[in-house]
């Protein structure tokens, strides 16, 4: 049988900028600018669908003309999107400015995404046969965060395996590591990046953060950028891949890939080391790209089955 996953988050829509040459401010700089869909766990939704997972996802958009243009590129890949409608907030929106380097900064409004409910997150979305998963941007934010801590309690109540993406390394240092193991503590998945694991542990060694977060979750996938990314739990023998040897374009997306293909691997009964490898496919896949999903409009094929 497939994965079956509910993912909770995020849905925006990227302004792309792909810089041409290093920015002059307070003049024109040669760029290629494209939107796109994204929002993190948006695009984990998207990447899960393809990886072979039956997926749905729950998120909030503004009555504008973004929401049906984010149902139908969620439905074009497979995923059951259930998305509410805010009457007085926009569809989230982000300005990714990608460097001749791959490296991305990102201008942000989130906008409905920050006014979403537990009444957008109905009781029969919540299965026991589901897996629920969910990022550190349901949690950053007082507004959202009161969905964010329903889901996690509803995922509990159904005896649901949770996964958990820390997202975002300067929120989790505001927020304090305290604030957010309260929150997230015990899900069965952590998928920390090095920057997010060492503002959780204080840990610059990959393997110490990784021991020191599987005290706390029941397994922890942390990506290394470049150096590709490791498995822990408890005290078993850790496991490593390296990254896929790719050219990278853009890593905007990278740690949502990784987090799709490891999960979907994970639960369809993989080993660490098969997952590992999952998820390091599809990031690879991300990076070589523009934009953080599978895009049939630019010819980027689909990624190959787990």
């Amino acid at each position: 049988m497939k994965p079956a996953i509910l993912a909770v988050g995020d849905v925006i829509t990227d302004i792309a900028v792909q810089l041409r040459e290093p920015v002059v401010w307070g003049t024109d700089t040669r760029s290629s600018v494209q939107p796109r869909a994204g929002g993190s766990a948006a695009n984990a939704a998207a990447w899960m669908a393809v990886a072979g997972a039956e997926v749905v996802f729950a998120g909030r958009v503004g009555n504008d003309v973004f929401a049906d243009f984010h149902r139908q590129e969620l439905g074009r890949l497979g995923v059951d999107a259930r998305l509410s409608v805010d009457l007085l907030l926009p569809t989230g929106s982000i300005v990714v400015l990608v460097n001749t380097d791959g490296e991305r900064t990102m201008l942000t409004d989130r906008g409905a995404n920050l006014d979403l409910r537990s009444d957008d997150l109905p009781g029969r979305l919540f299965r026991k046969d589901r897996c629920l998963y969910i990022t550190g941007y349901s949690f950053f934010e007082p507004g959202v965060r009161e969905a964010g801590l329903y889901a996690i309690d509803q995922a509990r109540h159904h005896r649901m395996n949770i996964a958990v993406d820390p997202s975002n390394h300067p929120q989790l240092l505001e927020i304090g590591p305290d604030r957010f193991f309260e929150w997230t503590e015990g899900a069965d998945y952590l998928f920390p990046n090095l920057a997010e694991g060492n503002s959780l542990t204080g840990h610059a060694d990959p393997e110490a953060m990784a021991r020191a977060l599987a005290q706390r979750y029941g397994e922890v996938a942390l990506t290394l950028g470049p150096a590709g990314a490791l498995w822990c739990r408890g005290e078993e023998e850790i496991v490593r891949v390296p990254a896929e040897t790719v050219r990278v374009v853009d890593t905007t997306g990278a740690g949502d890939a990784f987090a799709a293909g490891f999960l979907t691997a994970r639960l369809a009964g993989g080993s660490p080391r098969e997952a590992l490898t999952a998820g390091s496919v599809l990031a690879g896949r991300v990076v070589s790209q523009i934009g953080a999903r599978p895009d049939s409009i630019t010819g980027i094929p689909r990624p190959r089955a787990l």
